[in-house]
């Protein structure tokens, strides 16, 4: 019974005895450990709307800071010059492995908190309906969760008249909860992507690439590898990326409708939530990081979840597989160290790198190096089967595109679209076609090329 009031708060004892157990000093203890948490979140502002699910003008301003308390340098002209110069590069390169053309416009070079700015629009449409869902959800922390504005029977008046507002700060505190989460998360996915693309999934939609010099420096550090040709390598993996998201023009919403279907499978444990929250002491930075860090905020999956982030995790790997593919294609005899800077990124990934963890804290998913490993020798055995062309022309339509079992199987897979097998049965299947349309029944046929060619008429014929 505990648990439909917010934070382990019970007026009186263990069950709620609106008549005779109602403490109002701790009421007041609780009122104002919320608002001790929505101080920063007062503002009516864009992202500040008390009916959103995520404070986003909370979360962007949070995650600022903290990337300007870490350092972030603003990129010299060096830096943009040498970008701009990688990506002109890279983009001739991939003209020749791939029949999707350039996508165009000046490339950029970015600081972490431009980064930050130019995708916030992205994660918003990625996080909200995940917020949306759970808030309504842990709506069953809340008295009257049972019908919309309903109260429980029997509170007394002046319980009755603070019940509207509390409900009110409190769906704003869950706002400010999300908006928190979501800052730690995207200030440390800042201070580790390397291109706008790094994640795997479009955050932007202009179609320019645009790389980090500063992470990229960190990126090459230890690797032994010379500068320009790790900054070449990350290049031809934008651009590769920046290309597929702009030419597949369902990819985007098809990765929004994956989240969207795991959205609407959450089921939150309010319990769990409520057993976490109940000692936080919101005046202790310190210990509002811990309960975010520890998940809480992220709901158990359900069937209906992982079938919805099994389809995500397909498609982000098969987008990851395809720019290793042409990546690889591209750089062969070119870039001497391409083997052992993919080796780094495969590392990345397996080590838990910025898409898994930010998935992972956002949205609960977590990428499997594996399937992407699979992805990428899937596109690579398209390429020598079917070519360029046909590997590309695969990315048509989503039903086209190999499955989870594929990934699996991708011999089966590449076998099915062999285009040699296919071509041998119409070529059967033709010639039985026209032996049954044909009007002359295959004996005449025979005795017509036995018989005796007509005479020859005209000069030299003999009589």
């Amino acid at each position: 019974m505990s648990g439909n009031f917010p934070f382990g708060f019970t007026p009186g004892g263990e069950e709620p005895d609106p008549k005779g157990g109602f403490d109002i000093n701790q009421l007041g203890e609780m009122l104002q450990q919320i608002g001790a948490m929505m101080q920063q979140s007062a503002t009516t502002g864009p992202g500040g709307d008390a009916t959103a699910s995520v404070n986003w003008e909370l979360a962007t301003d949070t995650a600022r800071k903290a990337l300007v308390a870490e350092g972030d340098p603003s990129v010299t002209d060096g830096q943009r010059s040498a970008t701009e110069t990688a990506v002109d590069l890279a983009e001739v390169w991939l003209d020749g492995v791939t029949d999707f053309p350039a996508t165009g416009g000046k490339p950029a070079a970015w600081c972490r908190s431009e980064w930050l700015t130019a995708t916030m629009p992205a994660w918003q449409g990625i996080v909200d309906p995940v917020a949306e869902r759970v808030q309504g959800s842990m709506s069953g922390l809340l008295p009257g969760a049972g019908g919309a504005g309903a109260l429980p029977e029997g509170l007394p008046p002046e319980l009755a008249q603070m019940m509207g507002p509390l409900m009110g700060m409190a769906k704003q505190m869950g706002a400010t909860m999300f908006g928190l989460q979501v800052a730690q998360g995207l200030a440390g996915l800042a201070s580790e992507v390397v291109s706008a693309s790094d994640v795997g999934v479009p955050l932007t939609d202009d179609g320019r690439p645009a790389l980090l010099p500063g992470n990229i420096k960190a990126f090459g550090e230890g690797l032994g590898v010379p500068e320009r040709d790790t900054l070449l390598f990350l290049a031809l993996r934008e651009c590769a990326h920046q290309r597929l998201f702009a030419h597949v023009p369902w990819l985007r919403s098809r990765m929004q409708a994956a989240v969207e279907g795991y959205a609407r499978g959450i089921d939150v444990d309010t319990g769990r939530i409520e057993s976490a929250l109940s000692g936080i002491d919101p005046g202790n930075p310190e210990a509002v990081q811990e309960v975010l860090a520890s998940g809480v905020l992220v709901p158990e999956d359900t069937p209906e979840q992982r079938a919805a982030l099994e389809r995500l995790e397909t498609l982000l790997a098969l987008v990851e597989g395809w720019v290793d593919a042409i990546v690889t294609d591209a750089a062969a005899g070119r870039l001497t160290s391409v083997a052992q800077l993919q080796e780094a990124i495969r590392r990345r990934r397996a080590a838990g790198g910025p898409a898994e963890r930010t998935f992972a804290t956002l949205v609960g998913l977590e990428l499997r190096p594996r399937k992407l490993r699979e992805a990428a020798a899937l596109w690579a055995e398209l390429s020598a089967v079917r070519g360029q062309s046909g590997r590309d022309a695969v990315w048509t339509h989503p039903d086209l595109l190999p499955t989870a079992e594929d990934l699996e199987h991708p011999e089966s897979f590449v076998a099915a679209t062999d285009p040699g097998a296919a071509t041998d049965l119409e070529r059967e299947l033709g010639a039985l076609g026209a032996g049954l349309d044909s009007d002359t029944p295959a004996a005449e046929a025979d005795s017509a090329t036995d018989a005796e060619p007509p005479e020859e008429s005209g000069p030299g014929a003999t009589s």
